[in-house]
């Protein structure tokens, strides 16, 4: 379960593989601990196509990086240079892998009931930032050392204060919808990010058969503005519904879509700006 977690955030992740059967089916039913958990983080994976997509393109058109030292993106914090359990993901996740088991092989007996225990794990904030809880919401300020609890199906993910991150609907494969978008907002700082999107399937792109959208967040005002669509490719749709999520402690969280709603837009690729009050 904590190498699924951690395949979840490498550029590439299959949930199955050869020698040994790892088909979901393999580790019990649903409703079932380890069936459940496993289900979530794929789940998981599929709705982070829209970023995940994006970075990807950032790496092709910018010579960026997927997975990230934390030296990269905080050069000046000193507690950052050396720590090599921690990473960031895209420019948005700082990903805290669980790495040590939660028993040992002398109990191997125990029931399963026992993985639910929670297992804390510690992990430090990167200075110079604020970082959003992505499973509670609640909002810590970097520089400091801090426990996370990390029962089996949780793996500690801290999102950058200012983020913009883009989750698609639930799917069952990669290519079978992507509308409507949940477009999380994560308050504290000013934001930017560029949506990617091409026909997937091809190396159009390369012909610059693609297109992008950038999203720009103005913390103080609360305001978001969705920028003109620039370019296209065939078969690309006219029109994007944005549900727009402030996160909080009450909103936005996890792998469910949220609750709450802050703004419903469809989008037709033309520039637009909306106020979250």
């Amino acid at each position: 379960m904590r190498w699924l977690q951690f395949g979840t955030f490498c550029p590439m992740m299959r949930s199955h593989g050869t020698d040994a059967p790892r088909e979901i089916y393999q580790f019990g039913d649903k409703g079932s601990w380890a069936y459940d958990a496993i289900e979530k983080y794929i789940n998981l994976r599929y709705r982070l196509l829209p970023y995940t997509y994006s970075v990807s393109w950032d790496v092709t058109a910018n010579g960026s990086s997927m997975m990230r030292a934390l030296m990269m993106d905080f050069p000046n914090d000193n507690k950052a240079l050396d720590i090599n359990d921690e990473y960031m993901f895209g420019k948005s996740i700082l990903v805290c892998p669980v790495t040590e088991a939660m028993y040992t092989k002398k109990e191997e007996s125990l029931p399963p009931a026992n993985f639910s225990e929670i297992k804390s794990r510690k992990l430090y904030l990167p200075n110079g930032t604020k970082w959003v809880d992505f499973w509670t919401g609640e909002t810590f300020s970097g520089g400091q050392y801090i426990d996370k609890a990390a029962p089996i199906d949780i793996i500690p993910l801290y999102v950058k204060a200012g983020s913009i991150l883009p989750l698609g609907p639930f799917v069952q494969f990669a290519n079978e919808k992507q509308d409507p978008l949940e477009i999380r907002i994560y308050p504290g700082a000013d934001g930017t990010f560029v949506l990617y999107d091409d026909e997937k399937d091809n190396y159009n792109y390369e012909k610059g058969m693609f297109a992008t959208i950038k999203f720009n967040w103005e913390d103080k005002t609360k305001t978001l503005t969705i920028e003109k669509r620039e370019g296209s490719y065939p078969g690309m749709k006219k029109q994007l519904q944005f549900n727009i999520v402030l996160v909080g402690t009450n909103q936005g969280l996890g792998i469910e879509n949220s609750n709450t709603i802050d703004k419903s837009i469809k989008y037709k690729g033309q520039k637009l700006s909306v106020t979250i009050n």
